[in-house]
Parts: structure tokens; sequence; C-alpha cells
């Protein structure tokens, strides 16, 4: 199994900027891809950011304003978040697709959330 906790969110004036980690632990045998996503309207969770081997893909409105990067040493991920607006405000959840042995095949982990608030 594969652990994930998320640290970082808080309150933030708009424009202002916060960066997330999410730390992977456990049985961890391949961790091919991690990402961020947060609720949505209309929808369970929307992505905001996903990095694999191949590259970054980002949700349409956070594009050119956050980034997503990862410490494949430490397994972590990080997301910086600049020129925050108030509609930014959410529970950041993150997830992780991971093998926990070389036979287990994969599966989707999620973090518990951490709440990020952009708000004067």
């Amino acid at each position: 199994q594969v652990q994930l906790v998320e640290s970082g969110g808080g309150l933030v004036q708009p424009g202002g900027s916060l960066r997330l980690s999410c730390a992977a632990s456990g049985s961890i045998f391949n961790m091919p891809a991690m990402g961020w996503y947060r609720p949505a309207p209309g929808k369970e969770r929307e992505l905001v950011a996903r990095i694999t081997s191949v590259g970054t893909t980002y949700g349409g409105s956070v594009k050119g304003r956050f980034t997503i990067s990862r410490d494949n040493a430490a397994n972590t991920v990080y997301l910086q978040m600049n020129s925050l607006k108030p509609e930014d405000t959410a529970v950041y959840y993150c997830n992780a697709n991971a093998a926990s042995t070389r036979t287990s095949g994969y599966a989707n982990y999620w973090g518990q959330g951490t709440q990020v608030t952009v708000s004067s």
C-alpha cells in the first residue's frame, strides 16, 4: 500500500503564492505518475497538474500560474502556485498511480487533502 501526505496549504491573499508538497511512503515498487486534483462544479475532482516521466499536464485554469515538479529520490511531488485567485480556493488532493510490488499491478492512491484559501 502507498500512503500520501500533503502539506503546505493555508490562507493567502489574491496574487500571492503557496507551495504544496505531497510525500509518498509505504511499499512502492514503481510510481510513474503523480498529480494534484481539486473539486470542481459538476465533477468529483478536476485535474490541476500531473507529472510523469514523459512530461507535465495542467488544467486550463492554472496554466502559466502553477508549476508541478517531483523529487523522485524522495517520492515527493510539489505544486508551486503563483498569482493565486479566489477561485483557486479548494481542497487540493494529491494523487499517485503506483504499484506496490512487481506483481501487484497499478492502483490510484489519494491523500487526505490540504485546504487552500485565497481571500483578502
